[in-house]
């Protein structure tokens, strides 16, 4: 085999083969929330989660999240940290004050250092971290992780989804989407006061 029919192998060629092969040890179909204020981190977030067969459901700050997850009841919340308005750790506060909501499992999202490590220091009872800029391998490797410890169960559904909170993306429009999530600008800026 050739060095380039090996690093194809490796990582896929441009028609995505490598990522039509499911992930081991990750279950299929999970219904997983995206919540960040960065339209780019949840369209890149999304599209990894959907290449791999999950159902996608999105929301751009803390309000809706809270909204979305009483109504559809996810499998799995990746919940940033620094919002505008009602931040992460309030929403999960939120999340876990609910019966209804209490045992979703959650990983926190933050490009922030500050904010990565209050999560360290005051955990409100998330399931896992995440720092940006992150990957595919990162995000397969929280699934993966909170699979095995049995923490991230895909429950069976009677019904039909509803539709994303955000409009589908053209073929192309989704082929435009990174594979990987950079933290924002105001992620990497030194926090004035109190994180929000």
């Amino acid at each position: 085999m050739s060095g380039f029919e090996l690093i194809r192998r490796i990582f896929g060629n441009e028609h995505g083969e490598r990522r039509a092969v499911p992930r081991s040890g990750v279950p299929r179909e999970a219904h997983i929330l995206v919540v960040d204020d960065s339209p780019t981190i949840r369209a890149v977030l999304g599209k990894m989660l959907a290449q791999d067969g999950h159902v996608v459901f999105k929301a751009g700050d803390g309000e809706s999240a809270i909204e979305l997850a009483r109504r559809e009841l996810p499998d799995l919340i990746f919940l940033d940290i620094v919002m505008p308005g009602m931040n992460g750790f309030a929403v999960l506060r939120a999340l876990r004050r609910e019966a209804l909501t209490h045992d979703i499992p959650i990983v926190m999202i933050s490009g922030n250092l500050q904010a990565t490590e209050q999560f360290y220091v005051q955990r409100f009872g998330a399931d896992d971290f995440m720092k940006k800029p992150f990957g595919r391998g990162e995000v397969f490797a929280r699934l993966q992780h909170l699979t095995q410890s049995g923490r991230l169960v895909v429950r069976p559904r009677a019904s039909a989804p509803a539709l994303p909170a955000e409009p589908v993306l053209s073929a192309d429009e989704q082929a435009a989407i990174p594979d990987i999530a950079m933290p924002d600008p105001q992620d990497l800026a030194p926090p004035r006061g109190e994180i929000s």
